[in-house]
């Protein structure tokens, strides 16, 4: 039986596209937004993919998300030894910032566990609240690893309504990622119908991502979501926090956009 591999993509581009151009407010955005800082472009697929953040009026973050070409929904890796692709996004360097520290678009050819449930061609975004050297730091081959997989967050600080995936959180903590948790409202069950959901993480005591996963299939459909994002109980690290989620197809620069918005200054205790 052939092993499978994780590809992560190398290289982002040599420099960060960070002018300040006029922007509406888009789903899940304020009216409040003026500006759009982008950050470097990665090649995906056929096209490329690129992080943003919209800035209020008063220099404060209103959103952050990623856009990715109609064509890089094109051209993929299936190849059957291929786990999982991965284009690591650098959010921009000169817009303000929020709670997360970098981003992540991976492709899943042949989905993932837990079984029964994200088993189509999807698309996980990690929007990290620690930074890449710490995400790193999630693997099993560490001999810490089991009590930190296994030290959950305390009550109240991770988003209301989520719970993590069942079983020991030692077996479900995935590397160079965390333990996923899934909202208890959103119906998800084996076999249920996979199109799109907002997942949240965990590692070693800490809320640590949020993630966007939608199937390729159903970006491809050009559907709107705009929700709101639930919201723990306490706050572990101040900073700005996100109230909404939305994915759109705009159609003028044919791009497809997954955004947290609504960003709201958090303190915490």
């Amino acid at each position: 039986m052939r092993s499978l591999r994780y590809v992560r993509s190398a290289g982002f581009a040599l420099t960060t596209c960070a002018a300040l151009a006029l922007t509406s407010a888009g789903p899940g955005g304020s009216a409040a937004a003026t500006a759009t800082v982008d950050g470097p472009t990665v090649n995906v697929g056929n096209g490329t993919a690129h992080s943003y953040v919209t800035v209020n009026a008063d220099g404060t973050p209103n959103a952050t998300g990623i856009r990715m070409t109609a064509a890089a929904l094109d051209g993929l890796t299936d190849a059957p030894d291929v786990q999982m692709q991965g284009f690591p996004l650098a959010l921009p360097q000169h817009a303000p910032a929020t709670v997360f520290d970098h981003l992540t678009l991976d492709w899943n050819p042949h989905g993932h566990g837990p079984a029964g449930e994200y088993t189509e061609p999807h698309f996980d975004m990690h929007f990290y609240m620690i930074d890449a050297a710490a995400v790193g730091e999630i693997t099993p081959m560490r001999i810490d690893f089991v009590p930190r997989a296994s030290n959950l967050p305390p009550a109240g600080h991770m988003p209301s309504g989520y719970v993590p995936d069942p079983g020991p959180a030692v077996l479900n903590t995935a590397p160079d990622m965390g333990l996923h948790w899934d909202d208890t409202t959103a119906g998800i069950h084996p076999g249920f119908d996979f199109e799109q959901v907002l997942r949240a993480g965990s590692w070693d005591g800490s809320y640590i991502f949020l993630e966007p996963m939608m199937t390729r299939d159903w970006m491809l459909t050009k559907q709107s979501v705009d929700q709101p994002v639930s919201q723990p109980q306490v706050y572990a690290r101040s900073g700005y926090y996100p109230t909404t989620y939305s994915v759109r197809h705009d159609e003028a620069s044919n791009e497809y956009v997954v955004e947290l918005g609504g960003m709201t200054l958090r303190q915490a205790p």
